[in-house]
């Protein structure tokens, strides 16, 4: 398995550590098998007017907490519902919000799906995600105060966005590949998040291809000189070998070693700050 560097840098003290390859053989190594949960199965749910959004959770009679999923920029497709299968079948209730209200673009439609995306704004998505979050609150099997975010591509920015724009309800956030978090200038013409970085009050993490040319290696430097600099708690990780949407089994670019590290890591993030 390709290995990728691991940075890591701790709120209160604003100090990084690098993980050798062997350190961070172990700690993989040492993360507990879990067999899948059974769990109900995946409905589509209103969240607000004609807001839908795709939901499944475990089947038991426990509460569990809870995850929001951020498509990409192609629509809530079944690779996003299988991301929420997945987190349910680890012990989440997860809700992926339609943010494109049925439209769903194929990965070969590029152009369509930028198009889409550059129709969105940041204030309606979080407006929206916030429509998601009072869902979860109305329901019982949820935990109170225990909902993460995931987001992949134009997800992975809004994951950084819902961070600093929802802090009281976003205890861990996961941003898999999300370009024009900090890009100087974004070729979408996004406006940076850099200057929220200070409302961020939980846990972070931030995944990258090496080889991912959407986003430059400066813009992972600059990214993390912003939460080092406000004292936060975050993690960025790149993976060499790796291009942007590795984790996608549906796309081109998956990265098989990759995307299993990166799934690894991340359900014990959220073990860690969720659970």
């Amino acid at each position: 398995m390709k290995r990728r560097d691991l940075l890591m840098a701790s709120s209160g003290i604003a100090a990084a550590t690098l993980f050798t390859r062997a350190d961070d053989q172990k700690a993989i190594a040492a993360l507990p098998t879990v067999p899948a949960l059974p769990t109900a199965p995946g409905e589509t749910v209103t969240l607000a007017g004609n807001l839908k959004g795709y939901y499944v959770r475990p089947s038991g009679t426990e509460t569990y907490p809870a995850v929001i999923v951020i498509m990409e920029a192609f629509g809530l497709n079944e690779y996003v519902k299988s991301v929420c299968d997945r987190l349910a079948q680890a012990g989440y209730a997860a809700l992926a919000p339609d943010f494109y209200y049925g439209e769903v673009f194929e990965y070969t439609n590029v152009q369509g799906a930028v198009a889409k995306l550059k129709t969105l704004t940041d204030d309606k998505v979080m407006t929206e995600f916030g429509e998601g979050l009072t869902f979860l609150a109305g329901r019982t099997e949820v935990k109170p105060g225990a909902v993460g975010a995931i987001g992949f591509c134009m997800g992975g920015r809004f994951v950084y966005l819902a961070s600093a724009t929802h802090t009281d309800k976003i205890k861990a956030g996961v941003s898999f590949y999300g370009g024009g978090i900090a890009a100087n200038p974004d070729p979408l013409g996004r406006k940076s998040l850099i200057d929220l970085t200070p409302a961020i009050a939980s846990p972070i993490m931030l995944l990258y291809g090496a080889e991912d040319q959407s986003i430059a290696p400066d813009e992972h430097e600059r990214i993390a000189l912003a939460l080092s600099t406000h004292k936060k708690r975050y993690a960025i990780n790149v993976f060499p070998g790796a291009a942007h949407g590795f984790f996608s089994d549906r796309r081109e670019n998956y990265n098989a070693a990759a995307s299993d590290e990166a799934w690894a890591i991340t359900l014990a993030f959220f073990q860690r700050h969720l659970a």
